[in-house]
């Protein structure tokens, strides 16, 4: 089930905890912090005397020498306040004798006791009389019942002698409908913990759930889900040139839609769209053929069945070996390059060099393009098979003819003086090439798609289909799946401009 995703198992769990955490809270602030609470606290235990068994000596003066009792002699602070919220009378003590509490010093004996209380509860000194029970023998001190309001507190400085610092202390007494019970221990040099030991418990688990759910949303693929996925098998051929866009949605969509093939088969523009019209007559009667001919292009007028989606836009570049230093040719000397008339690049400022024109062959939108968009006619004839050496003599210049882009860029990158022609974005990753501007325009996708380029060598890039193929087909998911879903993202990777954008509409319109 969609709901049972990770981000939404913790996001509940969080929730829950929350709700739960809130109400324990409001809980435990009705019931126990009503109950009648006495806290204690040790503040201090130091010893005061240069003999003492604990091996902490200090350095005493005055009656400590003088005392013999006082050799051993230790100083504890005791905290007692009213940590509840409600006050406490003096009938709340449970005890049977006058006094209220006891502390009990283990293995040590009192000697002495002070009082002390803030200044705004002098009224607490008047309970502190023997005849309230206040009084001390051997190792305990009896503390009278005396009344506090919520938060008041008194301390009580003890000294004692014949033990060592750090023995427990105990405060024992009962209270009607409460407890007494010891509270963290907090020396006057200590800041008091601001939350509670629960308070940090819940904080930290809701803090753990809160970051566990973040990392899930960051981690997690926002790529929109595809519109429509649809099962089944699709074959997808054409543009060599805009293979490597086709590969990566093809893969994408596969992982994005169970149940899908597509396969990538592309032999050239032209021989891919006569293989989709081939197909589609032998398809007659059964619909539309579960094929997709990518096209650098418009394809023949001669075939009225096929249906065109605009993809995007592609633009495509001269390269030139990098033994030849020229960057920069005219549409004229570019054109007198294809008609044979210029042989070596010496003609046109270059080094001592043949020229090898390494061209694709008569299926290639790419060529098809070049000769519409910057020769206005079409290529002279083939004179090379190896494109090093001149098969036919009466030829002017050496010229080849090779099945794919990638095999274009390999052979110029090797051979010297050798120019050709590829999509732009496959060209500005190959070695031993470098592109050429035309007419000092740079082949730029950025100013192309912004209006600031005149540069000639651009296509739009269709698809085409055999007739209209149903809505729910796979043939019309993946072509909505590349041309206004995630494969947006990839023609644009891979230098294209995409139609389905704003700046894509116009040029593809």
């Amino acid at each position: 089930m969609e709901w049972l995703s990770a981000e939404n198992v913790v996001a509940v769990g969080t929730a829950v905890l929350g709700i739960a955490a809130s109400a324990g809270m409001v809980w435990y602030e009705r019931r126990v912090p009503r109950r009648k609470r006495v806290g204690y606290r040790v503040q201090m235990d130091n010893p005061i005397g240069d003999d003492v068994r604990s091996g902490r000596a200090n350095r005493r003066l005055g009656l400590f020498d003088e005392a013999p009792v006082m050799a051993d002699a230790t100083l504890v602070l005791l905290r007692v306040e009213n940590d509840g919220s409600q006050g406490i009378d003096r009938d709340d003590y449970t005890s049977p004798e006058r006094h209220g509490l006891t502390a009990v010093f283990t293995d040590r004996t009192v000697r002495g006791v002070s009082v002390t209380q803030p200044n705004d509860t002098d009224h607490l000194m008047d309970h502190f009389t023997p005849e309230r029970g206040f009084g001390y023998e051997g190792n305990t001190l009896r503390i009278p019942r005396v009344p506090l309001n919520r938060g008041d507190h008194f301390k009580l400085l003890v000294l004692l002698s014949g033990g060592d610092v750090g023995r427990e202390i105990r405060l024992i007494g009962g209270i009607r409908e409460g407890e007494v019970h010891p509270n963290r221990s907090a020396t006057p040099d200590d800041k008091p913990p601001l939350f509670s030991r629960a308070s940090r418990l819940i904080t930290i688990m809701l803090t753990v759930c809160v970051v566990t759910l973040a990392t899930i949303v960051v981690a997690r693929d926002d790529t929109p889900p595809p519109i429509g996925c649809e099962k089944g098998t699709l074959t997808v051929t054409g543009s060599t040139a805009f293979a490597p866009v086709l590969r990566e949605v093809a893969e994408k969509y596969e992982g994005d839609c169970d149940g899908s093939t597509v396969t990538v088969d592309p032999h050239g523009s032209t021989a891919g769209v006569r293989e989709l019209e081939a197909t589609g007559a032998q398809w007659k009667g059964r619909g539309s053929p579960p094929l997709v001919a990518l096209s650098d292009g418009p394809k023949p007028s001669d075939m009225p069945e096929l249906r065109e989606s605009r993809v995007a836009v592609s633009v495509f570049a001269l390269v030139v070996n990098d033994d030849v230093t020229l960057k920069n040719l005219s549409a004229k000397d570019v054109r007198r390059l294809y008609r044979g008339e210029i042989t070596n690049w010496r003609r046109l400022g270059g080094p001592d060099l043949p020229v090898h024109l390494v061209s694709r062959d008569a299926n290639s939108g790419t060529r098809q393009v070049f000769q519409q968009r910057v020769l206005g006619r079409g290529e002279i004839a083939n004179s090379s098979v190896d494109c090093v050496r001149r098969d036919d003599a009466s030829a002017p210049v050496t010229r080849c003819e090779l099945d794919s882009t990638d095999q274009v860029l390999t052979e110029v990158a090797k051979l010297p003086g050798a120019v050709g022609y590829s999509e732009l974005n496959l060209a500005t990753r190959a070695k031993g090439l470098h592109i050429l501007r035309l007419d000092g325009n740079e082949p730029s996708v950025d100013a192309i798609e912004h209006g600031r380029s005149a540069y000639p060598y651009r296509e739009i890039e269709y698809a085409y289909t055999y007739g209209q193929p149903p809505a729910d087909s796979l043939v019309s998911s993946f072509l909505t799946y590349l041309s206004r879903g995630n494969g947006q993202d990839v023609i644009r990777t891979h230098g294209h401009i995409p139609c389905w954008t704003p700046e894509g509409l116009k040029l593809c319109a």
